[in-house]
């Protein structure tokens, strides 16, 4: 039959890749029931030729992409806009971050058919078995999916309520392995010679008025158990030699009695892992519990301190008991167990006034400094403010009233500015001006020359004193100006900043 299927994980990013966990999740959701293939553009040298010869057999019908924001929209865009226009009769489905939260600028796009709004074990299926009967009059029961109706009225289903983790299938490696050698997959990185990519639960309890995870998720969280994620580790140590693990979940340590029970299960295999957290979650953990996740494994937890001002955080949303002494004392508590924290920085966010802008700019690189005083192995992650605003939240009100606004067409997000602007390296937002862009650019620069990232191996030795060499007179004196001497270097070395392209993997 001629509704074979697509699923297409556009290029993300340069060098070494991580198994594409988002489209192995939507073929196991049809795995068996329909005849699938898979098409990774980060491995494909020219995948439009490979996604058009598979059209071409006339056998193909459903073309379905995964989209975040950023670099993947790039092929995202083009691919099934041609699609559309070579291929009259194909369907295209979307999902992912950026189809969920910009749904309007995607749904109205002529190129884009449906949406799925959030996770898709049900709703897929439930999808292409509807549109193969042709009962179009089901589609408003099929839940997390957005359409347009004939007249161009935008229809949002209701959402479905988070499945058990435990009870969906098991992912098709097998089937992906047929089209892409798995090994390929598994990298070596700062956190072992052959790395892991997985993810073991969905969602994250909290609400925080800037995180793109809110608007799919609505605070709700479901995790696989600890049994669960051990056994599928185990099965990738003893299949294919794993010796490391990069949890990828919304908020990995959401539960400790998880964690711990998962901790105690692979303290024995030699096996390190990085997962992301919340300070004031973790931070309710016994010292004990927190040497025996050093002890199973545990290297780096990415942890969300945005500011060291508690004023700030309660404009965010951010929740929870968090606070700027909370990240201090948390980074003192880490130093002598050995766990690195590796805490993100959102600078930038709106104010009344360009002079409080820039005090809060200053404030938190004076907080930053500290942190490095309290635990000088602490990774700090620097990002500009980009939003991504909860509608109804007073963030969401005050970027508005600043004058900020999201392209109104979905090409216009092919524009260069756009992709950094979802990098988090160019905000787009007119509360900042280029002053204070620089201050916070120059700054991030003279940090990572002071105190290069871990995750890089490549910088260490020689690289590591020379860059700090040059680096002592700028950090110690606060001139973070024209910076050029460390950024020269930073360029021959192709010193890579995780929070644009993740760890550096070979």
């Amino acid at each position: 039959m001629a509704n074979k299927i697509i699923i297409f994980n556009p290029k993300s990013a340069n060098g070494k890749h991580r198994i594409p966990n988002s489209i192995l999740q939507v073929g196991a959701s049809i795995h068996g029931k329909y005849d699938y293939v898979f098409v990774d553009g980060n491995l494909e040298k020219d995948p439009w030729q490979t996604i058009s010869n598979y059209f071409n057999t006339g056998e193909f019908k459903y073309f379905c992409s995964t989209v975040m924001p950023g670099p993947q929209l790039k092929q995202a865009i083009p691919f099934t806009k041609k699609i559309k226009d070579n291929y009259t009769n194909a369907i295209t489905i979307w999902g992912g971050y950026f189809a969920s939260n910009q749904y309007k600028v995607s749904i109205e796009a002529p190129y884009v058919d449906f949406i799925v709004n959030g996770p898709g074990d049900v709703t897929f299926p439930h999808l292409l078995d509807t549109l193969e009967t042709g009962n179009l009059e089901e589609l408003t029961n099929i839940m997390n999916l957005i359409y347009l109706e004939a007249d161009g009225t935008i229809i949002r289903t209701k959402k479905e309520k988070l499945l058990e983790q435990d009870s969906l299938p098991k992912l098709p490696y097998k089937h992906l392995n047929s089209f892409y050698d798995l090994e390929g997959y598994l990298s070596r990185t700062f956190l072992g010679n052959k790395t892991l990519s997985y993810h073991s639960s969905l969602g994250c309890p909290f609400t925080c008025s800037f995180c793109a995870v809110v608007p799919i998720y609505d605070g709700r969280w479901k995790a696989k158990s600890a049994k669960t994620v051990y056994n599928d580790v185990k099965y990738f140590k003893d299949n294919y030699g794993i010796d490391a693990i990069e949890f990828h979940d919304n908020n990995f340590f959401t539960s400790r009695k998880r964690v711990v029970a998962f901790s105690e299960l692979i303290k024995n295999d030699g096996i390190t892992w990085w997962g992301e957290g919340r300070i004031d979650t973790i931070n309710k953990y016994s010292d004990d519990d927190l040497k025996l996740m050093k002890e199973a494994g545990c290297k780096m937890i990415f942890l969300g301190a945005e500011t060291g001002n508690d004023e700030i955080l309660k404009q965010m949303n951010k929740g929870g008991t968090q606070t700027g002494q909370g990240i201090k004392d948390f980074a003192a508590r880490l130093y002598p167990i050995g766990i690195i924290p590796e805490f993100s920085f959102v600078l930038g966010m709106p104010a009344d006034t360009p002079e409080q802008v820039m005090a809060q700019i200053e404030w938190d690189i004076k907080f930053i400094k500290e942190i490095k005083e309290i635990n000088p192995n602490a990774e700090i992650i620097i990002y500009l403010y980009s939003p991504v605003a909860t509608e109804g939240s007073e963030l969401y009100e005050q970027i508005q009233k600043a004058g900020f606004s999201f392209p109104k067409k979905l090409d216009d997000w092919l524009d260069p500015a756009w992709e950094n602007f979802d990098l988090r390296k160019n905000p787009l937002t007119p509360w900042l001006t280029p002053k204070m862009v620089d201050r916070i650019m120059n700054f991030e620069t003279v940090l990572n020359g002071y105190y290069p990232t871990a995750s890089d191996f490549r910088i260490k030795g020689v690289k590591k004193k020379l860059l700090r060499v040059i680096s002592k007179i700028r950090y110690k004196s606060g001139i973070y100006k024209y910076p050029y001497e460390i950024k020269a270097l930073h360029k021959i070395w192709k010193y890579r900043q995780p929070e644009i392209e993740g760890f550096y993997s070979e």
